[in-house]
């Protein structure tokens, strides 16, 4: 047999085929493998009893049959791998030496990673609803979360095998559209002469027409006739409409730059305004869908917030009382143009925590309306993330109290950094100093989102998120910088093959050399559970591995044997790391 990329999936696989053809088992066995205590190997089986429970049979006596039918299969070489029995019916699988070693010559490069990792998703048409801009408005700190969050999974969907659309599905359609145009025509605004600033404009113009909306209640019903007409088609604000919408775009090309964000199709709310009658007309002759003062309304007794003073939950309100669309039509419109014309298999939703009523409201009116219409129904995922918070454990604001706007964190994040630098390697050029500050900057930004669990809160410290020790990026990058330094000295190419390498010796050799085995796992945790802190804390775990391996093992020894295993372990680990940072929109630096 061959090392496989992923054991966990190969045990998988094999344990299912070979028992089927065992007497004892039948289809409904699963072997539940996962990464087991290292005291009784790597990995352990542990379906054997359950099956056993649920046949009234004894899962000692079935967990040995299939041992012996698993081994007389051929395909566990007993030199790569053991087989033993544990416990009530688990299987353990411990990897000799031997074949951690063949894993490391088997993959080696970026290319070899992604071709193992292709299995976890293997084709599956996915969508992802990213990072979704609101137009209109600046982006603030707020927005660091979806476009960073977003990127990340991104990557690691399209690496891991999916057939990936990138969708950001603008707010572009809503109701701050009838303030704006409100504002604008009231004050005679010419849209064309904002300058290079039009989107802060655009911005304020909002602010002042909501301010305006509060001292005169009787314009919000001048706003909302606004909002209709646009809906409506209305020839003028059409026009309006559009210019705004384009001022958006330029803005936030240039930002989805700076950060790193990729879009594969922006179709916004406005894209669907023609195709939501379809979802009131199916959804009321399915019965789902009934008026409720004006309104029409989905209910879902099984939601258990309810409404007040109201035997029944909140309704889910997809169009309404004036007839205008909201969030909810063009979602559900959204859900079936997804399904009809890209075969969405699975989607994938970013927005805040506070989004989690709406989402499932979505869900339960998706899968209802689905079934009854007979249309294949998407596996949905709601991925919500918690609050940045400042030092004071309040969301993280200025000193006047508005929300920070992301360009100015960008900016400060690169200025903060490049004192760093400065200060740490004065006689690099300014041009260079400048390249690492941007890459360690952003970079910092972004690992100090990522390696908090997404859906808690984390406190935003420059100090922390800049220091060169603990799970930080410049921690991680500087590894990879360390790494390339070392083959900069022996004159040796990292990405090029070594040869002549001896077998793994140490201790220390052998816990790095399983540690980059645990890519493998990482990238399926990460992408089953969609959070990307567990990469972060892998690659962490891993740098530590590195330091442990090269502080008791020294890399330029006399035996060339020693030597190349050791440069070889240096190497692999400098891929992993670069795969890993470059898969969470960070980039790698040659030297620091």
């Amino acid at each position: 047999m061959s090392v496989w990329f992923n054991p966990s999936h190969a045990i998988d696989q094999i344990l299912r085929q070979v028992a089927s053809e065992t007497e004892g088992f039948n289809a409904d066995f699963e072997p539940g493998v996962r990464p087991a205590d290292p005291k009784f190997g790597d990995y352990q089986a542990n379906g054997v009893l359950g099956f056993a429970k649920r046949n009234k049979a004894n899962p000692r006596e079935l967990g040995q049959k299939l041992i012996e039918a698993a081994q007389a299969s051929g395909q566990f070489d007993p030199e790569l791998v053991e087989l033993s029995l544990a416990g009530p019916g688990f299987i353990n699988f411990k990897l000799s030496p031997k074949f951690i070693w063949d894993w490391q010559l088997a993959f080696s490069t970026k290319a070899d990673y992604q071709s193992g990792a292709k299995e976890l998703k293997n084709g599956r048409k996915v969508i992802i609803d990213y990072p979704s801009a609101n137009t209109a408005k600046q982006a603030h700190i707020g927005h660091l979360r979806p476009m960073v969050i977003g990127q990340a999974i991104s990557r690691l969907l399209d690496f891991c095998g999916a057939d990936l659309v990138r969708d950001n599905h603008i707010g572009d359609w809503g109701t701050n559209f009838g303030t704006l145009i409100m504002k604008i025509k009231r004050d005679d605004i010419d849209l064309s002469k904002l300058g290079d600033n039009a989107l802060v404009t655009l911005d304020q113009l909002y602010k002042d027409g909501s301010a305006l909306e509060t001292e005169q209640p009787e314009l919000r019903d001048v706003s909302r006739n606004e909002l209709v007409l646009l809906q409506n088609g209305d020839a003028e604000n059409t026009a309006i409409w559009e210019q705004i919408v384009e001022i958006s775009k330029v803005a936030f090309d240039k930002l989805f730059a700076q950060m790193g964000v990729e879009v594969d199709i922006t179709l916004g709310e406005s894209f669907y305004r023609d195709k939501v009658e379809r979802i009131y007309d199916e959804l009321t002759e399915i019965g789902l869908a009934e008026e409720s003062d004006g309104a029409l309304v989905v209910w879902h007794d099984e939601v258990k917030k309810f409404a007040r003073d109201n035997e029944r939950p909140y309704p889910f309100n997809i169009r309404k009382s004036d007839g205008a669309s909201n969030y909810a039509s063009t979602d559900l419109a959204t859900v079936l143009y997804r399904v009809e014309e890209f075969k969405a298999e699975e989607i994938i939703y970013l927005t805040d925590a506070r989004q989690q009523d709406h989402f499932q409201q979505l869900f339960l009116t998706t899968e209802k309306w689905f079934k009854a219409k007979g249309y294949a129904l998407p596996e949905m995922s709601h991925v919500f993330w918690g609050t940045i918070l400042g030092a004071d454990k309040k969301p993280f604001k200025t000193k006047s109290g508005e929300s920070i706007k992301l360009q100015e964190l960008l900016d400060e994040a690169r200025s903060r950094a490049y004192d760093v630098v400065s200060e740490k390697n004065p006689d690099l050029p300014e041009d260079e100093r400048r390249v690492i500050a941007e890459s360690v900057g952003v970079g910092a930004m972004k690992y100090a989102d990522l390696s908090s669990n997404r859906t808690q809160d984390y406190v935003f410290s420059w100090d922390r998120l800049l220091s060169f020790e603990g799970n930080t990026a410049p921690y991680l990058l500087y590894a990879v910088a360390r790494i390339n330094s070392i083959f900069r000295k022996v004159g040796v190419d990292p990405e090029a093959t070594i040869e002549g390498a001896s077998q793994l010796e140490t201790e220390a050799e052998m816990g790095l050399a399983r540690k980059l085995m645990g890519f493998v796992t990482a990238l399926e945790l990460t992408i089953n559970d969609l959070r990307p802190h567990f990469l972060c804390t892998y690659l962490y775990e891993l740098t530590s591995a590195y330091s442990t391996f090269y502080n008791a093992d020294k890399v330029m020894v006399d035996d060339a044997a020693v030597k190349a295993r050791r440069l070889i372990l240096c190497a692999r680990t400098r891929t992993v790391l670069k795969t890993g940072l470059e898969l969470l929109g960070i980039q790698p630096l040659e030297r620091m």
